[in-house]
């Protein structure tokens, strides 16, 4: 059964509490730990009665567990923390950090659904970027991580580099190093370099520790500046590199799990953190091409062309079969046609049987003749194929 810890109204102010402490952990701690949820949300649902041990309902975040063994969220059993994982995503301008927006407008998990491997465990941003901040965002499963890597108190370094419209000189940045105060609201020391100007803009890299809402847009507006666009460079150890825009890739190796270590306390696991590899975004793919049909082999299948109807049968050279036939000039006529219970159909009259010359048959007729009217000169030459195309001659 789970213990809170004794309060007692009559001991004096500022005594310290008699007996062993409980053994275990609190339980909004290692929910977060198994990737539920942040600290401040498991809290806000343990309030909202969302959270139960062997079915009754917790009331206070203070309860302290050994495990997670029958504890339910939303009536659902939570697994046993896994392994710290930790991610780096490039996050592009025009997205939500956060997991759902109530104005409808696209957060980082929906590039993040195409970005991530299948079987990923839930991931929690560390830190948070603005809608028109792009750069590096890590992702863990680890509540307990994600806490600890934002708090002011641990220092952990955040670099960016921003554009802005203005004027600033050298010795202006270097004065942010001792701080500054604006607006009732002290920014601890401020590591701020000039790097280049690009027109009326210049690009400015500053390092910053404690990571507070709009620290860098507030402190460069208070120099006169105006930021028209700002990318983090740099979390901790992790730099963003060439990873591209939208992608997202695990972090791993012996550094990684050093750094884990130094936040959560733990001792690094031997052979460090699941080794992953680098994901992609799913482009659309085009549909495959169909192949070329594979080139013909032997003579072209189209008929050498007729020139003379006396001209000696062409023979097909290479298959092996017989000439074309030719239908001889003197050929008998072809029997008549008997339709279906009806009269023979009369064979047709050829030229030579008497019949009644065309309008303009003066010329002479006969196979091989071109037809009244005709230019033998605008006749198209017939397509080269295989075996009559002619050689070709030097060019001039």
């Amino acid at each position: 059964m789970p213990t809170a810890p004794t309060r007692s109204t009559d001991r004096p102010e500022g005594a310290k509490e008699s007996g062993p402490r409980p053994e275990g952990e609190r339980i909004a701690k290692l929910l977060a730990r198994a990737g539920v949820a942040s600290r401040r949300e498991i809290e806000r649902m343990i309030a909202e009665g969302r959270v139960a041990l062997d079915g009754t309902v917790l009331d206070t975040a203070a309860t302290i567990l050994p495990s997670l063994r029958g504890v339910t969220v939303d009536g659902n059993p939570v697994a046993a923390a896994e392994a710290t994982r930790l991610f780096a995503f490039h996050k592009p301008t025009g997205l939500i950090t956060a997991e759902r927006d109530l104005a409808g407008r696209p957060t980082i998990y929906t590039a993040l659904r195409n970005a991530l491997p299948k079987g990923t465990p839930r991931l929690m941003p560390v830190g948070r970027l603005d809608l028109n901040t792009e750069g590096l965002l890590l992702m863990t499963n680890d509540g307990g991580l994600k806490r600890t890597m934002e708090l002011p108190s641990t220092k952990v370094p955040r670099t960016y580099r921003a554009r802005a419209f203005g004027e600033v000189s050298q010795a202006q940045l270097e004065d942010l190093i001792e701080g500054v105060e604006l607006d009732g609201m002290r920014y601890g020391a401020i590591d701020a370099n000039l790097e280049r100007g690009t027109g009326r803009n210049v690009w400015v890299e500053m390092t910053i520790t404690e990571g507070k809402n709009r620290e860098v847009r507030r402190v460069l507006e208070y120099l006169g500046l105006k930021v028209n666009r700002l990318i983090r460079t740099g979390y901790g150890p992790f730099n963003l590199g060439d990873l591209p825009r939208g992608q997202a890739v695990e972090l791993t190796g012996k550094p990684v799990a050093r750094f884990l270590s130094e936040m959560t306390g733990e001792p690094i696991p031997r052979g460090g953190v699941k080794k992953a590899d680098k994901v992609e975004i799913a482009a659309p793919t085009k549909p495959p091409r169909a192949p070329r049909p594979l080139p013909r082999k032997g003579p072209s299948a189209r008929p050498f062309p007729r020139k003379d109807a006396d001209a000696a049968p062409v023979s097909r050279k290479g298959t092996g079969a017989a000439p074309y036939p030719r239908k001889a000039a003197d050929a008998p006529a072809a029997a008549p046609r008997k339709g279906p219970g009806g009269p023979a159909t009369p064979p047709r009259k050829s030229a030579d049987a008497g019949s009644f010359p065309r309008k303009g048959s003066d010329r002479p007729t006969g196979p091989g003749t071109p037809r009244p009217g005709s230019d033998t000169r605008s006749r198209k030459r017939p397509a080269p194929t295989r075996g009559n195309t002619p050689p070709r001659g030097p060019r001039k």
